[in-house]
């Protein structure tokens, strides 16, 4: 994970009311995204077809490019506001657009709104109504401007959380005061695949083939080893502006897989970052014309799987003698293995083998510099005392709100008894 030193001090994304004079992601930055080449004998594709029409001074596309990145703000107050939620199936985003009367600068200034749940797998077709609660704001990197992209969570008619509705119970644990006192961060390193579009088959893969043995892709630059840059770089770019506390980025060890982290956030932020940062990638995807996979083994054999470590620290942690903080929350963390487990993301079974820098997921054990272990902490978190603990069993598809209120809920809240406290200090070798 990339080194992150401190949190943001906004707890929420504020909006100015600067315009910008197009939008941040324009025809230029797809052009370095989609194919270039047009050589005579190769077979057309609709992404050249593109890419032609945008450099053409008259082309339809170009216009339409032009009509896209125009800026509204001289000439009215009116914003678009992009509301987004997640889906029925607790991975997937989706999202619709608002016109807003004048810019905002919190999610309390905006409306609540609805849709038809019974289109997203959220509720019968008789009773079809799902409302839509705003309650964090991004700049829109698509649109420019004042226009904002909305994080909502989702309720019935009547006010209760629907049961996708993951957050809700993210932020009771959240505003408990037991946890508040604590701070508690979250660096988060969400792993993902970009595949091929019609073919479940990674980007810079020979279709139904294999590329070399994995060494020389992590971290590496060359057009043999390297695939999807641009959209990674895109990606990035695109968090910053929008204000999500993205802290860096690297190419992984399979090819064709990446790797972005969000944090240090506090509480319910990492969760907010972390959904609106992926909503951003689906949208850099599909406008390149590549397709996103969260899926934690997308490749079986001998390659390694898609996670999302998580980077967890208390004040307690981070101050002198928390290094024995750690290792009570990793005792404490043993013995509700299975409830974490059954919460950390579909599929997590196939990545999670032993193999391939992960644990068995049978087995919880922990280790300093130890990447195949399922709690790992740092050699310099050992050295001074103090710091934070990863937790390395999340897969690429979990939940953020699950995920970190439930350490949250596990290390601050949860209590253990005294005899199998005992046994699992025996057990894991804590001295405590």
């Amino acid at each position: 994970m990339a080194q992150i030193l401190a949190p943001s001090t906004q707890w929420q994304m504020r909006i100015t009311k600067s315009s910008a004079n197009a939008s941040p992601i324009s025809s230029k930055t797809w052009s370095s995204l989609l194919f270039k080449q047009n050589k005579k004998g190769a077979p057309t594709s609709s992404s050249k077809f593109r890419v032609l029409a945008i450099k053409s001074e008259n082309g339809t596309v170009n216009r339409l490019e032009n009509l896209l990145n125009l800026d509204t703000t001289p000439f009215t107050d009116k914003i678009i506001a992009e509301y987004i939620w997640v889906g029925g199936t607790g991975i997937d985003v989706r999202s619709k657009s608002r016109t807003i009367p004048k810019p905002v600068e919190h999610p309390s200034e905006l409306p609540k709104w609805n849709y038809d749940g019974s289109s997203t797998g959220q509720a019968p077709g008789e009773d079809s109504e799902v409302i839509l609660y705003p309650q964090a704001i991004f700049k829109d990197p698509f649109r420019g401007g004042n226009h904002i992209l909305v994080i909502c969570d989702t309720y019935t008619p009547a006010g209760e959380p629907i049961p996708t509705n993951k957050r809700h119970r993210a932020a009771q644990v959240f505003s408990d005061p037991k946890v508040i006192a604590e701070v508690p961060w979250f660096g988060i390193e969400q792993e993902y695949t970009l595949l091929q579009t019609n073919v479940n088959w990674p980007l810079g893969w020979p279709v139904g083939g294999y590329p070399g043995p994995q060494g020389p892709y992590y971290c590496a630059a060359g057009a043999d080893k390297s695939y999807g840059r641009d959209i990674s770089d895109a990606h990035y770019k695109a968090c910053i502006y929008a204000g999500i506390n993205i802290s860096g980025t690297n190419g992984e060890v399979m090819p064709g897989q990446w790797e972005f982290q969000v944090g240090p956030s506090v509480g319910i932020d990492a969760g907010d970052h972390i959904w609106c940062a992926r909503y951003i990638l689906e949208r850099i995807t599909e406008q390149a014309g590549v397709v996103l996979s969260l899926d934690p083994k997308p490749i079986q054999g001998d390659w390694n799987g898609a996670g999302c470590h998580t980077n967890y620290s208390t004040k307690s942690m981070r101050e002198d003698g928390g290094y024995e903080v750690i290792k009570k929350a990793i005792l404490n963390l043993s013995l509700r293995h299975r409830d974490h487990i059954s919460a950390y993301g579909e599929g997590n079974e196939r990545r999670l083998t032993g193999k391939h820098e992960t644990a068995d997921i049978n087995t919880f054990s922990w280790g300093v510099a130890n990447r195949g272990c399922s709690i790992r902490v740092g050699r310099d978190t050992e050295a001074k005392g103090k710091g934070y603990l990863e937790d390395r069993r999340p897969a690429s598809n979990m939940d953020p709100y699950v995920v970190t209120s439930l350490l949250a809920e596990t290390t601050l809240l949860w209590e253990p008894t005294l005899e199998a406290e005992a046994l699992a200090a025996q057990k894991l070798a804590l001295k405590v």
